[in-house]
C-alpha cells in the first residue's frame, strides 16, 4: 500500500509539472495587445462570508496570484443567497480580465434547486481553472451495524425510508452528494438537514441521527479518533489526505463521484488571450510548496483543469447532473 501510494503521488506530481508547463508555453504566446495585463490591481470576488472554507481557499492562492502577475489581487467578500449574490457581481462585471470570482460546486447545484439564480452558470462567465477538490466522506455511529458501503447498502435495503442522515444543510453539496448516492443504489434514507455542519456531526457522533456526510477537513479528526466510522469517500480516486478510506465508486458504486470543488471564473466574452495568461498564473500559484503544504494539511486535493474548457466541460456536466438529482429525487428548496 505504502510503496502504491508513493507511485501515485509522483505520478500525479508529474502531470501538474506537464499542465504547468504547456499553460506557460500558452501564456508566451500571448499577443502584444494584452502583453501588459495586468497593469493595475485585480479584483477576485469570494461569494461567501470571511472564514469558511471559500474564502480560505481563495486567500491561500490570492498571494502568489499576485506575486506572479505583479499587481495587487483585492480579495473581496460578497456573500448571500447561496453564493448568488456574489457569482452575479463576476457575471456582470466587465469581461476585461480585472473581475474574477471563486466559484463552488454548491453553485452548480443552486441552479437545479432555486428558481431565481440571476445567471447562466454555463453561458455567462468564461471558466479559467478548477482549483482544488474537497471530497466528502460518509460516516456512521460506531453502533451501526454496516461498516462499509456494501453494508450500508444492505441495510438500507433492509430498512426502507428508515435509516437516518444528517447533512450540514438542504441543497448543501453533502446533502446533493447523499442523494446522488441513494440514487445510484436505489435506496432511501430520511434525510435530518442542520443550519450548519458542525451541529449536524455533533448529533451523529451522539448517535441521534446515525449516518452523516461530509467533508474530510471536518470529519477526518473524529474517524481517526474512533468517534465515527468512515464507510467511504465520495471522489472518483482515494484522497491524499485519508488513502486508507476506499472510495464509494470502488465498493460497488462504479461511477459515483461527488465532491465540493473551488475553481475561478472571468465574465463571458473576457479575452481568450487574458483568460490563459490568467489560467498559467493561477496553475503557477498552485504549485508553489507553501500553497501546496496548505491544502494538503486541509485535506484538499490540488485539481488544475489542463484547460478552461476542461473547468467549463466540469461545470456543465455537474449542473447537469444535479438537476437529476434534483428532478428524480423531488428536493425542494424551503
Amino acid at each position: 500500500m505504502k510503496a502504491h501510494r508513493i507511485e501515485l503521488s509522483s505520478r500525479t506530481s508529474t502531470m501538474m509539472a506537464a499542465i504547468v508547463l504547456a499553460a506557460l508555453a500558452i501564456a508566451a504566446a500571448v499577443p502584444p495587445a494584452f502583453a501588459a495585463f495586468p497593469d493595475k490591481p485585480v479584483r477576485w470576488i469570494v461569494p461567501s462570508t470571511p472564514g469558511g472554507g471559500t474564502d480560505t481557499t481563495t486567500r491561500i492562492v490570492a498571494p502568489k496570484l499576485s506575486e506572479i502577475l505583479g499587481q495587487p489581487v483585492v480579495v473581496e467578500n460578497r456573500p448571500g443567497a447561496s453564493g448568488n449574490i456574489g457569482v452575479a457581481i463576476v457575471a456582470k462585471a466587465a469581461p476585461d480580465g480585472y473581475t474574477i470570482g471563486t466559484c463552488i460546486a454548491s453553485n452548480a447545484s443552486n441552479v437545479a434547486l432555486q428558481t431565481n439564480v440571476p445567471f447562466d452558470l454555463t453561458r455567462d462567465f468564461a471558466p479559467i481553472t478548477l482549483l482544488v477538490t474537497l471530497p466528502n466522506v460518509m460516516l456512521g455511529h460506531p453502533s451501526v451495524p454496516a461498516k462499509n458501503i456494501r453494508e450500508l447498502i444492505a441495510l438500507a435495503k433492509s430498512k426502507p425510508g428508515k435509516l437516518e442522515y444528517s447533512s450540514g444543510g438542504l441543497g448543501s453539496i453533502q446533502h446533493m452528494s447523499m442523494e446522488l448516492f441513494l440514487n445510484m443504489t436505489g435506496t432511501k434514507m430520511l434525510h435530518v438537514p442542520y443550519k450548519a455542519t458542525h451541529p449536524a456531526l455533533m448529533d451523529a457522533v451522539s448517535g441521534y441521527v446515525p449516518i452523516t456526510i461530509a467533508s474530510t477537513l471536518t470529519t477526518l479528526p473524529l474517524a481517526r479518533a474512533g468517534r465515527l466510522n468512515p464507510f467511504g469517500v465520495t471522489s472518483a480516486n482515494r484522497t491524499a489526505a485519508a488513502p486508507d478510506i476506499p472510495t464509494i465508486a470502488e465498493q460497488g458504486v462504479p461511477g459515483y463521484e461527488a465532491v465540493q470543488w473551488f475553481g475561478v471564473l472571468a465574465p463571458a466574452g473576457t479575452p481568450r488571450e487574458i483568460v490563459m495568461k490568467l489560467h498559467a498564473a493561477l496553475l503557477r500559484a498552485l504549485q508553489d510548496p507553501d500553497v501546496k503544504k496548505h491544502f494538503t494539511t486541509e485535506g484538499a486535493d490540488i485539481t488544475p483543469s489542463a484547460t478552461p474548457e476542461e473547468f467549463g466541460a466540469l461545470i456543465r456536466t455537474d449542473v447537469a447532473k444535479w438537476a437529476r438529482v434534483v428532478k428524480e429525487g423531488g428536493i425542494k428548496a424551503q
